[in-house]
């Protein structure tokens, strides 16, 4: 089934055209569990979907299974404080590793060694990106031992629940908000069939693909490198979902542009603004004409 990678919707709005276009008749399952608190504060989701929506409520659920396994709830906040833990250790490591190949690739050196040492440098970093997944994974494989979602009942209530709404739903439609707390749900509630059409966008976009990669040019610390958050839901493979690029990535700095390009690469680098509509196939192809980043700044037309 096909998945549809959307820029942000809340100046120009598309997911309603798309989801037409895949489903023109049928219930339309929703996830705003990103938005937290404001999950339910979806009537104008619901309108745009032609009233069609049904709201799987996955915020609910991961708070009622919080709220009513104590087992789970202690493990799930265990496994919350390493990852911090992780996070910040690999943070001082990621940052010190790109701001070595900023200075080398602005360095003034003969072409060849210039080249030589961007790229073993560039290979460093992905060593600390692979390095930090493999922790990541090794936590989720720690949690999972500790406290299997099998063995819970809400757990086991709540994704036999999701998965009847599921079954009887012709899209899935993901909205944004926070990603971790998207991830989490959709994750504890295996929310992502592959037998149904997926429309995603902002931060449901990058839920969707193999790891999510966060970034922000622009804030308040200054430029800071991407640094890699979790593993995605893996629906869309070798895509790095990158909403907001206008705002939130300097595209005409060529050094950071190519530093990015190669540490994620052969991944798509995918360009997600205001009213940007992807669709990747079956078979994981990113189109021709999609807008992507490359070494040289952004570009039409996949590398």
């Amino acid at each position: 089934m096909p998945t549809f990678l959307l820029g942000p919707q809340r100046f120009l709005t598309t997911a309603g055209t798309v989801v037409r276009s895949v489903a023109p008749e049928g219930p339309v399952a929703t996830v705003t569990a990103g938005w937290q608190d404001r999950e339910t504060a979806d009537e104008e989701l619901h309108e745009v979907m032609d009233g069609r929506s049904r709201n799987l409520q996955l915020y609910r659920r991961l708070t009622e299974v919080i709220e009513t396994d104590d087992h789970f709830a202690r493990e799930a906040l265990a496994h919350r404080d390493a990852m911090d833990e992780l996070a910040g250790i690999y943070s001082v490591r990621l940052q010190r590793a790109l701001e070595s190949a900023y200075v080398v690739a602005r360095r003034p050196t003969r072409e060849d060694i210039a080249e030589s040492a961007f790229a073993d440098a560039i290979r460093g970093v992905r060593d600390i990106d692979a390095w930090y997944l493999r922790s990541v994974d090794q936590l989720y494989g720690e949690l999972q031992a500790a406290a299997p979602p099998e063995a819970s009942e809400p757990i086991a209530r709540n994704r036999a629940e999701v998965a009847e709404l599921l079954r009887d739903a012709t899209v899935l439609a993901i909205a944004g908000g926070h990603v971790g707390i998207l991830l989490r749900c959709l994750r504890l509630f295996e929310a992502v069939p592959r037998e149904v059409p997926v429309v995603a966008w902002s931060a449901g976009a990058m839920a969707m693909t193999d790891r999510v990669v966060l970034y922000n040019d622009n804030g308040p610390q200054g430029v800071r490198g991407a640094e890699v958050w979790d593993r995605g839901a893996a629906r869309v493979h070798d895509v790095v979902a990158m909403p907001h690029a206008r705002r939130r990535l300097k595209l005409d700095d060529p050094v950071h542009a190519k530093a990015f390009v190669r540490r994620f690469a052969p991944a798509a680098c995918l360009l997600l603004d205001d009213g940007t509509q992807v669709e990747i196939s079956a078979d994981g192809r990113v189109p021709d004409d999609a807008r992507v980043l490359t070494e040289t700044g952004a570009r039409e037309g996949a590398a």
